[in-house]
């Protein structure tokens, strides 16, 4: 059995965007040299989420309105956590969100169903994060 693993970096503009990964994992299953196996993806910050949807911009609007009406950014003393960070909205969108996804892998290829793609998640953004990629198989 073969094991790839490989963290992508990411750099936001933005406190929070939702990025489309896909054509970085798919490099990095090339890479991999596995054809028949997993793909783990998973975002290494707890402020983050990794997950799987439609790439559609009004989607991704509409996520964040619905992720903002659950946990809005302010007030800031809205959260007990908000003390040396303005920060608890982006831990609690990410708990909705997800942490990651596991992808098969058949013939090489990521193993999707229709319009789906993988996106990596910021809800505190604007610094560094990374994102980890491991592919077991053969």
């Amino acid at each position: 059995m073969k094991s790839y693993r490989k963290e992508l970096w990411i750099n936001t503009k933005t406190r929070r965007e939702f990025i489309n990964i896909t054509p970085d994992v798919v490099k990095c299953l090339k890479e991999s040299g596995v054809s028949e196996g997993l793909c783990l993806v998973n975002a290494m910050h707890i402020t983050a989420s990794v997950f799987i949807n439609d790439d559609e911009s009004g989607l991704h609007s509409d996520f964040e309105k619905w992720l903002e009406g659950l946990a809005p950014e302010k007030p800031y003393s809205q959260y007990q956590h908000n003390g040396f960070e303005d920060n608890a909205d982006a831990h609690l969108k990410r708990q909705i969100m997800g942490r990651e996804v596991v992808v098969a892998i058949t013939d090489g290829k990521l193993d999707f169903g229709p319009w789906e793609q993988i996106f990596y998640g910021e809800f505190d953004g604007k610094r560094r994060k990374r994102i980890l990629v491991k592919i077991i198989g053969e």
